[in-house]
């Protein structure tokens, strides 16, 4: 599962021996290993994640070393994240870029018993990430599909919504304050033990930017996820969090959805991962056009 140069690098990063390896269901765009290592202070768990998307790496050879910083900035700040052991920065020890971090106690929640708490806690934790300076970060927000032609995606059936949407987002952009973004904030890679957040994982886009993206990035999978009376009410705890140091703009909640085109949505493989039954494509399809048309109203 591992190979040999790769296990040296472990056990030469953790001063211990690598005795369990298992494969961690639900990553998407890399490869991720639970890893356990035992020393003379007794065992650690830790996390290997190879990124093994061949057009990922070419197009950010430093995505690794992007993480890596994303973490210890993180960590830094006092926010509930995974501690950098080491990092193999152009896959000298791995065979592609590789980072191995402490693995965080709990597990993902995408289906609460208490909807409101789940929210409330989803959305305190975005707002102390915002919270954090991020003046002097190396990597600054930008979109996705930056450069990219838009078209109305065929398979809607919400085209005038969706003519808006890009609309707007193709028109002059939105002036922000800066601050530490996680920029794949959502509820898979939020941590829940004992009814509250435990951290908060999968820092590989970690920037400087706008809050907003992120409220409109975990918003849309929510939306996705359980109907967009959901993704209204986490914006509404949010806000409640944030107080004045956020003022809602529907732009951001159209730039999360119009980056993601020109794909078709589709079931998430991370929600599979932890027991989410099967959302039909057009099950999803009508989800992202009654998010997209609520937004829409909104402006």
């Amino acid at each position: 599962m591992l190979s040999e140069n790769t296990r040296r690098w472990i056990e030469g990063a953790t001063g211990a021996s690598v005795v369990a390896v298992r494969v961690l269901p639900g990553a998407t765009s890399s490869l991720l290993h639970a890893v356990e290592v035992e020393g003379p202070t007794g065992k650690r768990s830790l996390v290997l994640r190879r990124f093994v998307n061949e057009k990922w790496v070419k197009a950010e050879p430093d995505v690794a070393v992007r993480e890596g910083m994303s973490l210890q900035h993180a960590t830094r700040a006092g926010l509930p994240a995974p501690e950098l052991i080491a990092l193999d920065a152009d896959g000298e020890h791995c065979g592609v870029p590789a980072t191995l971090v402490t693995r965080l106690e709990g597990s993902v929640v995408l289906e609460p018993s208490d909807r409101e708490e789940w929210l409330r806690g989803l959305a305190q934790t975005a707002a102390r990430i915002h919270r954090v300076d991020a003046a002097g970060f190396r990597w600054k927000y930008r979109r996705y599909n930056e450069g990219a032609t838009l078209t109305l995606p065929r398979w809607s059936k919400q085209q005038d919504a969706w003519a808006k949407a890009i609309e707007i987002v193709e028109g002059p952009p939105r002036s922000y304050s800066e601050c530490f973004v996680h920029r794949d904030y959502h509820p898979s890679n939020v941590l829940w033990q004992n009814g509250r957040v435990s951290g908060v994982v999968d820092w590989v886009n970690g920037c400087r930017g706008p809050a907003g993206i992120d409220v409109a990035w975990c918003r849309h999978n929510l939306a996705n996820l359980h109907g967009v009376p959901v993704a209204d009410e986490f914006l509404a705890a949010y806000v409640a969090e944030a107080g004045s140091e956020f003022q809602y703009d529907p732009y951001w909640d159209l730039m999360s959805v119009v980056e993601l085109l020109p794909g078709p949505p589709s079931m998430y493989e991370g929600w599979r991962a932890t027991g989410i039954p099967n959302i039909s494509n057009a099950v999803m399809r009508e989800r992202v056009d009654e998010y997209v048309a609520s937004v829409v109203a909104r402006l």
